[in-house]
């Protein structure tokens, strides 16, 4: 029997609500935008049952939290997303399958089209050809009817998917393609990219060679490329064997960024050496002449992740994550990077209509200093990249945030024309709120405060789509 393990990832608000609900007139304080119309939603997990064995944030069944806005009015919805795996264990009233800290249960019926993992459907969410899907990187992802949040089921394009689904698709805004991949972590080949259209058709899918499987969990695209993050998050099934945890930092393993074209192959993916790092998440990547530049939030090791180094690391830094840019010259094949700022934090994003193309601005969450786990965040910065400064919203005292969703102001001109949405844990009144910032000034207290009827806990990845879907 496997015993049940004390996670801080299950107390405080990183513990699981069990209602579903759906409210409406919610109370605001402020004023919502006449012109802010649409729906917020954002995914997180929220196990269903007790966990089996050692619990890590990212094991949690999927919940998705919406809050519709509009006429200046407010309204919330939240459901599970009902995957395979959750309706297993609903029908047995227990957790069936451990999570990722775990070995794979390789007896346990099967749920997921990609590997032995329960998906769980808990991390992103992306709305594209008019579909909304709840994404986990380990499998399928799982479409969404809205406004309804009822989960309709797994989708795999019409039988074309081959690999499991990124949380982190890249969807161009000039052309309406998105691009993904999926990654394996037991057999090769390790790593396929698919690029699908705008109408929702995958257009093709190859395999790119790794040396070995990887946690690969974001990565970007230019204009006309695709860009790859192979850092040495490894997952071996002989320390599996050693009794020792299969997922582990090797840092003296190599760490590479691969530049591939948008609609090439394993043939034509030029590998660039970098120094050891990980990165959970990128900000955005761009081209500039001769040289593709990436923006994401570094740190030395995958600490934040909660997983173990293989070796102590011969440095003085710290382990959290901070913005790093990195250039790399086509041309020359050479490497240049810079740290931009020294502030902890991670979830970084931009105005969407950006990716891919050079932005001037960029936005993060601060990493809380006093507090544990690591992904606690008591405000959001505001980057601007052409003059070199940064700007900080501080969610207040016993306030503690995540993820800032962009919104852009209908028909606006300039980049940071619109507002920022994260939904705020306020630890000292146990409650949640959804607040609307300012992005063109986000030292600015909040334009709006949505108070929300019940505690929200923290999660992951959002979106927002616009009223009129």
């Amino acid at each position: 029997m496997i015993a049940i393990a004390v996670s801080p990832y299950l107390d405080g608000n990183f513990s699981p609500v069990k209602a579903e609900m759906t409210v409406n007139n919610l109370p605001v304080i402020g004023k919502l935008p006449p012109d802010l119309c649409g729906m917020f939603v954002r995914n997180g997990p929220n196990p269903q049952f007790t966990p089996l064995g050692r619990y890590n944030w990212i094991d949690g069944d999927g919940m998705l939290h919406e809050i519709q806005i509009s006429n200046g009015k407010a309204a919330y919805r939240n459901r599970y997303v009902q995957t395979r795996g959750f309706k297993m264990e609903q029908k047995a009233g227990r957790a069936i399958w451990t999570g990722l800290l775990e070995p794979p249960q390789l007896n346990n019926p099967p749920n997921n089209l990609f590997g032995p993992f329960k998906n769980t459907a808990n991390t992103s969410v992306v709305w594209h050809a008019g579909r909304l899907l709840a994404l986990w990187e380990g499998g399928e992802p799982y479409e969404i009817d809205l406004p309804d949040l009822n989960t309709i089921g797994p989708y795999t394009y019409n039988g074309q998917l081959t690999s499991a689904f990124t949380a982190h698709p890249k969807i161009d805004p000039i052309t309406g393609e998105m691009m993904f991949f999926g990654y394996s972590l037991l057999q090769p080949p390790y790593l396929r990219y698919s690029v699908v259209s705008a109408a929702g058709k995958i257009l093709q899918t190859v395999p790119i060679d790794l040396p070995i499987g990887v946690m690969m969990h974001d990565f970007a695209i230019t204009e006309n490329y695709t860009i790859f993050l192979d850092l040495p998050l490894t997952f071996r099934v002989e320390r599996l064997q050693r009794r020792e945890p299969a997922y582990m930092f090797e840092p003296n393993s190599s760490s590479r960024v691969g530049i591939l074209p948008r609609y090439g192959d394993n043939s034509n993916i030029r590998w660039f050496d970098i120094p050891t790092c990980y990165v959970v998440h990128t900000l955005n990547a761009y081209e500039i002449g001769e040289e593709v530049v990436l923006l994401g939030c570094r740190a030395n090791d995958a600490k934040a992740l909660n997983v173990p180094t293989q070796t102590k690391l011969n440095n003085s830094q710290e382990d959290k994550p901070s913005l790093y840019r990195w250039r790399f010259n086509l041309r020359k094949g050479v490497v240049k990077s810079e740290t931009i700022d020294d502030w902890s934090s991670e979830f970084p994003t931009l105005n969407q209509q950006w990716v891919g193309r050079q932005n001037r601005y960029g936005y993060t969450a601060k990493m809380a200093s006093d507090q544990t786990p690591m992904f606690t965040f008591d405000g959001l910065l505001k980057y601007d990249f052409t003059k070199g400064y940064s700007q900080l919203h501080e969610f207040g005292s016993n306030r503690y945030g995540g993820e800032a969703v962009f919104v852009p102001r209908p028909d606006s001109v300039e980049e940071d024309d619109g507002w920022l949405l994260t939904l705020i844990y306020d630890s000292a009144k146990k409650s949640s709120e959804l607040i609307v910032v300012n992005a063109q000034d986000v030292t600015e207290e909040p334009v709006a405060r949505i108070l929300l009827p019940q505690r929200i806990p923290y999660g992951f990845h959002g979106i927002w789509i616009p009223q009129g879907f």
